[in-house]
């Protein structure tokens, strides 16, 4: 193995866990990738014809749309670690309170939003958070903070839109004077305590397509094996927390390492215990059911996934995202989709993750053995006859799709400048040749955590694409941009543009994401995302003049 300079190093204290950043040379990763003579991927069909069924969620006359987006409304919901790095913070701070402290800071001094004026249920009592300007949210949830982005349309946007949180947080440690003492992280888990962090991501779609009997069974084999390509990579494994007879928590097992797992792809898939349930905080699931679809319950649902990782990786979030919203367009369409069942889902999700061969066997329940590269290429099959050419960012993700999953059928390494898991990996096998240690070091959870830190200063992640080693899809311009402002094509426009109207008439209110109460009764209801409700927001002191106990709501297309 070739040693790259970054990790030519004296070995330092295992609690330092920080690669150098003085790198002697520069090494360019190849942005294309080889076609693996051994892919089990599908090959490409000439014609691409329409399904029957034509997509309620996905309305052509929306004005905002802009040439070559997707159609699909998403967003997705971030937890963030707050990491302590110095005692003289330490001594003062706890994690919980500092994530406190950026949170106020960013509504009062930055004034990037506005916070919950009244209770939004038991646990988000008043000031626990609020909407902000770009039509995001941020809050406090169980002492971490939680950011949710805005709906949002297109892919790029939604990658911006999820950075632009980061960009956040590093402006108020900097404000705050403690940006080398403090630094957040973007993972899902806590080699120490064996606790899990979310990143929820959430799929507007029509109410029209059954969901139990249809849309859940079609889902599940895609969404268990994507994480060949979605997972974010960590050292070890995390068994069950022991529990007494009552239920109650007796002991949390933190990260173990074996031989036979030294690594595994993805974070959440050791957390993961039931394919679909209800109530997010008791078990939680690949698909969770609760039917809330924050918008018109007529005519949408929001399918609401707990089982993904939180990337770093740009390109990974992307065709994670992407490839998910392709599925559900072939849902919506009426497609035929593959017949494909598995056995057990959730222990599937856990053995793929595990497995260091990257064979990824997955059981059918017909009793038939595949793998995971033929299942997501069966799906990759159907969207290609059905989908190509029908949207620039579609057939961005078709092509990006197969030339992953050839890859991985092939050598899984070549895909180290875009999949987190292989970039991690790479990595951390490369410092351990350096090193001479095995996978059984606690430095290397060090780095796995220094991998994910949102700081260009101290994440290794930020190493990578520095040196050109990683691809991005996004712009910095563009994630500075959705710091404050709202998407021009969705629902979050409107929102943003009366919480404005509000904060310079200094009105009490209550934001939600389909509704803007007033303290004169009347209600400003948003119930379909795919508007922008620029009218309502221009026509506001109109509004604010109504009598109380009124609803309005924006009738055009725009």
């Amino acid at each position: 193995m070739t040693i790259h300079p970054c990790l030519r190093t004296r070995r330092s204290q295992p609690s330092s866990g920080k690669l150098p950043r003085n790198w002697s040379s520069r090494r360019q990763c190849s942005t294309a990738l080889p076609r693996a003579g051994r892919s089990s991927a599908p090959s490409r069909p000439r014609t691409s014809p329409r399904c029957t069924r034509s997509s309620a969620n996905c309305p052509a006359e929306t004005k905002h749309r802009r040439e070559g987006d997707a159609v699909r409304i998403c967003g997705i919901e971030t937890e963030y670690g707050c990491l302590i790095e110095s005692e003289r913070v330490a001594r003062e701070f706890s994690p919980d309170t500092l994530s406190i402290l950026v949170k106020d800071h960013l509504f009062y001094a930055n004034d990037v939003g506005l916070l919950d004026v009244q209770y939004r249920d038991r646990g988000e009592p008043p000031r626990n958070g609020g909407f902000l300007y770009n039509g995001g949210r941020l809050y406090i949830d169980m002492g971490h903070l939680e950011y949710a982005s805005p709906e949002c349309l297109s892919l790029r946007d939604l990658i911006a839109y999820e950075r632009a949180a980061d960009f956040l947080l590093l402006q108020a440690l900097e404000d705050l004077g403690i940006r080398d003492d403090v630094t957040f992280v973007r993972n899902n888990i806590d080699h120490v305590t064996g606790a899990t962090f979310g990143y929820h991501e959430n799929y507007l779609v029509s109410r029209d397509v059954p969901f139990e009997y249809y849309m859940v069974p079609a889902l599940m084999p895609f969404l268990v094996t994507r994480q060949i390509y979605a997972g974010a990579g960590r050292v070890g494994f995390h068994e069950e927390d022991e529990y007494d007879e009552d239920y109650r928590r007796r002991r949390r097992v933190a990260t173990r390492v074996t031989d036979e797992v030294p690594y595994q792809i993805s974070q959440r898939s050791d957390h993961i215990v039931a394919d679909q349930y209800e109530w997010v905080q008791f078990t939680r699931a690949i698909i969770n059911t609760r039917d809330e679809p924050l918008a018109d319950v007529s005519r949408f649902r929001r399918i609401h996934l707990l089982l993904g990782d939180t990337n770093m990786s740009e390109y990974a979030t992307m065709l994670k995202l992407g490839t998910t919203m392709v599925v559900l367009q072939l849902l919506e369409e009426g497609c035929p989709m593959p017949p494909i069942s598995l056995v057990d889902p959730v222990m599937t999700l856990r053995d793929i993750s595990r497995d260091n061969t990257c064979a990824w066997p997955v059981d059918l329940d017909t009793g038939r053995t595949t793998s995971a590269i033929e299942v997501q290429g069966a799906y990759l099959a159907v969207a290609e006859r059905y989908l190509e050419g029908s949207s620039q960012e579609v057939d961005w993700v078709l092509t990006e799709w197969r030339a992953t999953l050839e890859a991985l059928a092939g050598d899984p390494m070549e895909l180290k400048d875009r999949l987190d898991w292989v970039a991690k990996k790479w990595l951390l096998e490369t410092f351990m040749e350096e090193e001479d240690l095995t996978w059984h070091d606690p430095w290397l959870q060090s780095l796995d955590l220094d991998y994910h830190k949102i700081d260009p200063e101290r994440s290794l992640y930020s190493d990578l694409v520095e040196e050109n080693m990683m691809q991005r899809v996004v712009r910095n311009a563009a994630i500075s941009e959705a710091m404050f402002a709202p998407p021009p094509d969705t629902r979050a426009l409107g929102r943003s543009l009366i919480m404005q109207r509000l904060a310079q008439a200094n009105l009490v209110r209550q934001v939600d994401w389909d509704t803007v109460h007033l303290e004169t009764g009347v209600a400003v209801s948003m119930t379909d995302p795919h508007r922008t409700y620029e009218n309502v927001a221009a026509r506001i002191d109109e509004v604010l003049r109504r009598e109380p106990t009124q609803a309005v709501e924006q009738r055009d297309d725009r």
